[in-house]
């Protein structure tokens, strides 16, 4: 039985995990764990049940106090992820490193949407100021792959360079930032890369692999090609390979983090990478779980012009009252609050005046009484983006080489 209600659980959407119910079953399935090794193993197997299994502090853990900084360093890296795998691990980890490396990675893939880029900047910049490096890995080889820009390394290359420009037109803080291209380091050191990566393949069945090629945007049922199958072993090498203490990628990559917890049982590696995965942003479009790239109305794209804002927003999914679900209320939670740490919503006085708030549960309150019209609610969010993308746009208008990467990218045609 817990097996087949586990196998119902792989099937379920992040935002239907997120459901009382499920949470009720997260909880059951962790207590069974602990009662009986023989399940705990059956849930590791059939699930990656570590991202399930109750945080037990290690024995270097378990007395530590950790100092008023380290308390602060703490809960601002944690504030980035939904979920976190596991918490222990990462106060021992701030505890005893003043400068953990994270890894971050992404495929060159065409324009760069606002999760790509502003939760990005908003990500990595709050990991800097808790000390960390960070190490963004431009996966031109993974692109290639996956057949992103038809498999065209030089179409890749432009489109990484492009993402770059973005990122540092939107204000990142590049201080403790390496932005390493996966081709040019692993062709650096081929004698460690590649071995780890054929350690992993050989230390796991072929179905535990193919499970991960979500992480690609793929199914298990679709029809792979070898180089996909590939791709995982190849992802769950990089963290290693780079030599990460925190994997901070989105939910949709936390499988293959999961797998690389899992190779460090099979080495018999006491420290494992910290999981810190961020929450995704949905499209803008209803029952959109993300943005797609081929669907214009579902994403704010980078350098998106005002006007082209105005109508995504207007033409955007937020329904009345209701807030799950409700992707113009994602965007505020996840980008303008973050950003402004405010929200401003310009109404005239009939219909309640200028009102700012300053907390997410401010805004839902108010959406869900009816206090807070749609309308109204998308013209503060409309004002809101425009303001934040503004430097982006004119970086790409005034810096010649930024113009050039922009207008080859907008030639492109984006495979999947």
């Amino acid at each position: 039985q817990t097996l087949r209600i586990l196998r119902h659980y792989r099937t379920l959407s992040i935002s239907e995990q997120k459901n009382p119910n499920y949470l009720s079953f997260r909880r059951r399935i962790i207590s069974m764990a602990e009662q009986s090794s023989d399940i705990a193993s059956t849930l590791s197997s059939d699930m990656e049940a570590v991202s399930i299994a109750p945080s037990q502090p290690s024995s270097s853990t378990a007395g530590i106090e950790m100092s008023e900084e380290v308390e602060k360093r703490y809960k601002i890296v944690r504030s980035i992820g939904e979920e976190c795998v596991q918490d222990e691990e990462l106060k021992n980890l701030l505890a005893k490193k003043a400068a953990p490396i994270c890894y971050d990675g992404f495929e060159p893939s065409g324009r760069m949407h606002i999760a790509q880029g502003v939760m990005k900047v908003i990500n990595v910049n709050k990991l800097t100021s808790a000390g960390c490096r960070v190490k963004i890995w431009i996966a031109d080889w993974f692109a290639q792959l996956n057949n992103k820009m038809g498999g065209d390394l030089k179409k890749i290359r432009v489109v990484g360079e492009y993402f770059q420009e973005i990122w540092k037109a939107s204000g990142m803080n590049l201080d403790k930032v390496e932005f390493l291209w996966s081709s040019e380091e692993i062709n650096a050191r081929a004698d460690k890369y590649w071995p780890l990566v054929m350690d992993i393949a050989r230390k796991n069945k072929l179905p535990r692999i193919t499970r991960c090629v979500t992480i690609m945007g793929r199914n298990d049922t679709d029809e792979l090609t070898a180089a996909q199958i590939l791709y995982p072993c190849m992802q769950c090498a990089d963290i290693f390979f780079l030599e990460a203490d925190i994997c901070q990628l989105g939910m949709d990559q936390r499988k293959v983090n999961m797998l690389a917890r899992e190779y460090c049982d099979d080495i018999k590696r006491k420290n494992k990478p910290i999981v810190l995965s961020h929450h995704m942003l949905p499209g803008l479009q209803q029952g959109q779980e993300k943005m797609s790239k081929s669907d214009p109305l579902s994403a704010i794209f980078m350098e998106d012009e005002e006007a082209e804002v105005n109508v995504k927003i207007k033409k955007a999914y937020c329904p009345p009252k209701i807030v799950q679900g409700n992707p113009c209320l994602e965007y505020i939670k996840f980008i303008i609050l973050p950003w402004f740490d405010e929200f401003t919503v310009e109404r005239n006085e009939e219909y309640g005046g200028n009102k700012t708030f300053k907390s997410f549960e401010e805004i839902a309150a108010d959406y869900e009484s009816g206090e807070l019209h749609p309308g109204d609610l998308k013209k503060g969010l409309t004002n809101a983006l425009n303001k934040i993308l503004q430097p982006v746009r004119d970086h790409f208008k005034t810096d010649a080489r930024a113009k050039n990467l922009l207008r080859q990218v907008k030639a492109y045609r984006v495979t999947k």
